[in-house]
């Protein structure tokens, strides 16, 4: 096949322990998935999933071994930071049973869903689309893949953020309102999946803004620890 210009680079993620890379396809992200952070976001109770997508090239791959440049995004004075459990979708399909969603699942990640929250706040007034305040360039920061056969299920591993060594959101997996199974089962239901979408399943409660020079620190028991400045 011959393209007319250049065919843009196909974005990937690291896999654990290999040379080998995980191709991304979609991000899909579901909002307010924690009891404590749809509170401090102004909803409650157990509402139905919703989501939105960030382009796959928003990727901002990042590496165990070094601390990791991120750039302050431009258009924004409130950049933040929303910590989430990455799952990387390796067998697609529609209309996937809660109890065989699993079975689509290749992987996990330690991902960030970075808001320019000023930007998402117009845009819910004005009752327009979040892109400008969620699906800009370097907007999802992510860690290698760890496949799912050698890390075992999700369950209930704890999730922390800290900032300059202050811890800002901590919990446990298995408080998201809606599991991994029934997001994979709802969404489909919407799009049909493929191999390369990943599903970032929401943040805890602690999100606020971060500046050049913060560092942060992701870690999900289980799958490391990312070490982040902003620059």
């Amino acid at each position: 096949m011959s393209f007319v210009i250049p065919a843009v680079p196909q974005p990937a993620l690291p896999v654990v322990g290999t040379d080998a890379q995980f191709p991304v396809n979609r991000i899909y992200c579901v909002g307010r998935n924690y009891v404590d952070h749809a509170i401090e976001m102004g909803a409650t109770g157990r509402e139905p999933p919703f989501f939105f997508m960030k382009p796959g090239d928003a990727i901002f791959p990042v590496a165990y071994d070094a601390e990791a440049q991120l750039p302050y995004p431009d258009k924004t004075e409130d950049f933040q930071y929303e910590l989430e459990l990455v799952v990387a979708i390796g067998k697609g399909g529609a209309n996937i049973p809660v109890a065989s969603a699993l079975d689509h699942v290749w992987g996990y990640a330690i991902g960030l869903d970075m808001t320019r929250r000023d930007l998402q706040s117009e845009a819910k007034n004005l009752r327009r689309p979040w892109d400008t305040g969620k699906a800009f360039d370097h907007s999802a920061p992510v860690g290698p893949v760890h496949p799912a056969a050698d890390v075992g299920p999700a369950g209930n591993r704890s999730i922390t953020l800290r900032v300059n060594n202050e811890t800002r959101q901590h919990s446990t997996v298995d408080k998201l309102i809606w599991n991994i199974e029934e997001m994979i089962a709802y969404l489909s239901g919407y799009f049909t999946l493929y191999p390369g979408d990943l599903i970032m399943t929401g943040t805890p409660a602690g999100v606020a803004p971060v500046v050049r020079g913060d560092r942060m620190e992701c870690s999900i028991e289980g799958l490391g620890t990312l070490n982040i400045q902003v620059v």
